[in-house]
């Protein structure tokens, strides 16, 4: 449980609030690279820790992205001109460039000393993995950009679904550390299976495990916490361990432990205190599926399960069409898709959930290391101090990796390296 004073210090991330400084302390993913596809195309409405701004693509294919009212008058950009290396506001014609220039004043004359002043606030950007990075932070120069964990390398393939949420980023981000609900919501998705690690094919997911009350042993590490979730393995449960264990990288992802085909990942940024941007990614790995078969696996196609904003069709107010025949059928949840069983328990949650009633239990270790982690976090940013994985020596985040299989019981998981590895005694 946290008092109020502790639960607005994790969740709330506007204006001064210290959680939105130190997230400003670190290049954002704030849109995906395909909303911003085409040069000259259609200007997109970013929204990112309680800010609102344009993204654009211009004619020579670079992208820009500024405040998003225009400096004059304040109009929004979103509406205006994207064409001739410059997005142009319909109201008065005043244009600028990816730098935030402003090359032409169409309703001030020619010789206005205004045509040398006005510039408008403009950021930094970098495009890796799928994503559009920006440093949002307006009093502090941008650092070199570090590669995600989920994207090591120019061709490592990579797939993202993206959901709008209406919900805290901090529940989200709760829902992506908790191993054990897995045995419980996804129990449709997640089968045991006489398995020697976690599969998948295009129907499922497998685990070598039926046990669905893991231990949890928890670590902190200079980028944010890891976790071992320890269960019996379906084989030789005497002298193994299945493990899985998560890494949490401070403050948006999380590396969800692999499967046989590939890797997954999951990016949350807040919106604003109550609503969130949720990323589920795969990556990597031999069989990654493409976007668009990822998307059809978890059922968030746009346009069939989300709306052109990215809105899941499943709603608080129809239910999230949750399917009481199926669950009578033998289905646990009455939702298909992974993500979308998750939306239920997010969004259900209200909001921005109120901890200072909840109760926990011992399945929740990484849950009470992640509030504690994160509010210490932000407490130390709003004493002056650094943002959470920002100091040196730092650990390069493409170092970094989930893993699980089934151990000897004599091995330490914090000691396991390499992206997966099963041992053979268990075989």
């Amino acid at each position: 449980m946290l008092t109020k004073e502790e639960n607005d210090l994790l969740t709330k991330v506007e204006g001064d609030w210290p959680m939105g400084e130190l997230m400003r302390r670190h290049w954002v993913p704030v849109c995906l690279s395909e909303e911003v596809a085409e040069p000259d195309g259609k200007p997109l409405r970013v929204e990112a820790i309680g800010e609102a701004y344009v993204c654009f693509r211009d004619t020579d294919g670079r992208l820009g992205l500024l405040d998003e009212l225009c400096p004059h008058r304040k109009a929004s950009l979103v509406y205006g001109r994207n064409e001739d290396c410059g997005l142009r506001c319909l109201y008065h014609g005043w244009k600028f460039d990816v730098d935030g220039n402003c090359v032409a004043m169409s309703s001030e004359p020619q010789e206005s000393p205004l045509h040398n002043k006005v510039k408008h606030r403009s950021y930094p950007v970098h495009e890796c993995g799928g994503f559009v990075w920006a440093w949002l932070h307006t009093d502090m120069d941008a650092p070199e950009f570090e590669r995600p964990a989920f994207c090591p390398t120019d061709d490592t393939p990579v797939s993202i679904l993206k959901m709008r949420i209406p919900a805290n980023w901090a529940q989200i981000t709760e829902g992506q550390i908790d191993s054990a609900h897995s045995s419980s919501l996804h129990s449709s998705d997640m089968k045991p299976a006489r398995v020697q690690g976690a599969s998948a094919d295009d129907k499922s997911w497998y685990r070598p495990s039926t046990d669905k009350s893991p231990r949890m042993q928890t670590q902190t590490t200079p980028y944010g916490f890891h976790y071992a979730a320890i269960r019996k393995p379906i084989k030789n449960a005497k002298t193994h361990n299945y493990l899985r264990i998560t890494e949490y990288i401070a403050p948006f992802t999380s590396l969800i432990p692999p499967n046989n085909a590939y890797n997954v990942a999951t990016v949350i940024v807040p919106i604003s205190d109550e609503e969130s941007h949720f990323h589920f990614i795969a990556w990597g790995g031999t069989e990654c599926p493409p976007t668009d078969e990822w998307r059809k696996f978890t059922h968030t196609v746009p346009g069939e399960h989300l709306d052109e904003k990215w809105r899941p069709k499943r709603t608080l107010e129809n239910d999230f069409l949750q399917d009481r025949e199926m669950m009578k059928e033998g289905h646990f949840s009455g939702v298909l898709g992974i993500p979308n069983q998750d939306l239920v328990m997010w969004v259900s949650m209200g909001p921005r959930v109120d901890r200072s009633s909840d109760l926990l239990g011992a399945s929740d270790l990484a849950i009470v290391e992640f509030r504690r982690l994160m509010s210490d976090a932000a407490r130390r940013v709003a004493e002056g101090g650094p943002a959470i994985g920002t100091e040196e020596p730092r650990v390069p985040h493409v170092s970094i990796s989930s893993k699980e299989g089934v151990y000897s019981k004599e091995i330490d998981w914090r000691t396991i390296e390499g992206p997966k590895e099963t041992d053979a005694a268990a075989e």
